[in-house]
């Protein structure tokens, strides 16, 4: 753990103040201790000790923030919503520290902190067996239908986004992002962004959207031969749209280290490990979901697309030194190669 004055982003002693007035029965006897979570390469995490339990701290990142990326408030929200539907942390609360600074001087929110492993990279794999990472395959399917089949109205969460129009939105918003955090030439991200919104799917029924499902956004506890999700994490895009958005995300990450510089990106699936194919991991969640396995060559290209460019944005950061942490110098090869491969899948002629 690292002490407050060295941990960019947070003062502990801040923190530690705002606990004891605010959340005076979780408040410890001595100073909070913070260390950065996952490397900052968007919002920043920090896990925090020397309260009367763990915590988890999140914020925007440092420098450059699009606008609508980053929304701390509707990240809690939806996190609080769902306890009980989908494994989520419970959650402590959301603050304005903006022109205060006495903790980050942004808004920010605490949660509890959940015990497990972040699958990133393949090394990890080799805690559990193969059979037991099959079985987490086929888990993460079945608690995307899940979060999917939840009532919105239900949850507290029916205003929590404009469903209609979603696709054309998130293409706008995504074009959008693009363009500020425009560094160099992208020609073939600006084609497979043009040819996705020429050809908009017609959305069926609308669910909450986690919008980054992965399973390196996700918490993983339990022996080696029966791993589980303890939580799913990263909900900083939730909303209301779309479900076949987050299994489109799903299928791009689970063949992103495939792809050129795609050894650089996050992530545990490779062939051998003990993984399910996607072709079985879309029949689990058409299976929970009680519905036909749906043809996801859109879905999957606006995934690549809307990747390069959250990538893009944090390679636009890096080149101005407003990232924290390591391994940011390689996150913008691989927008050339996602978009390529976002061309290939929406090819017609294909």
């Amino acid at each position: 753990m690292t002490d407050v004055e060295d941990v960019p982003g947070l003062d502990t002693a801040g923190l530690a103040r705002w606990l004891a007035r605010e959340h005076p029965g979780l408040a410890g006897d001595g100073p909070l201790r913070a260390a950065l979570i996952g490397g900052g390469r968007s919002n920043l995490t920090y896990r925090v000790d020397g309260a009367k339990t763990p915590l988890v701290l999140r914020r925007p990142p440092l420098g450059h923030a699009l606008p609508t990326a980053h929304d701390m408030r509707r990240e809690h929200r939806v996190i609080t919503a769902l306890r009980g539907t989908v494994p989520v942390p419970a959650t402590v609360d959301v603050v304005d520290d903006t022109g205060r600074g006495e903790v980050t001087g942004t808004v920010f929110f605490v949660m509890e902190h959940v015990d497990g492993h972040v699958l990133d990279h393949p090394d990890r794999n080799a805690e559990w067996t193969p059979a037991g990472l099959h079985r987490l395959g086929i888990e993460a399917a079945e608690t995307l239908a899940d979060l999917h089949a939840a009532e919105p109205e239900a949850l507290g969460l029916g205003g929590f986004g404009r469903p209609e129009g979603y696709l054309d939105r998130q293409m706008r918003t995504w074009r959008r992002q693009l363009d500020a955090s425009r560094s160099r030439g992208t020609p073939a991200l600006d084609a497979l962004g043009d040819r996705l919104a020429a050809a908009v799917p017609a959305s069926g029924r609308a669910g909450i959207v986690h919008g980054d499902y992965r399973l390196d956004n996700m918490l993983v506890a339990g022996p080696p031969a029966s791993p589980r999700i303890a939580a799913v994490l990263d909900w900083e895009m939730a909303t209301l749209g779309d479900p076949l958005v987050d299994l489109g995300m799903l299928a791009m990450y689970w063949h992103i280290r495939e792809l050129p510089g795609g050894e650089h990106a996050a992530g545990p699936i490779v062939p051998g490990a003990g993984y399910p194919r996607f072709d079985e991991v879309a029949d689990a969640y058409a299976a929970r979901a009680r519905t036909p396995v749906p043809d996801l060559r859109w879905y999957r290209a606006f995934a690549c697309y809307k990747l390069a460019v959250i990538l893009e944005g944090v390679h636009y950061r890096y080149t101005r030194g407003q990232t924290v942490g390591e391994g940011f110098e390689a996150i913008g090869a691989l927008v050339a190669p996602l978009a390529e491969e976002g061309l290939w899948i929406s090819d017609p002629t294909r």
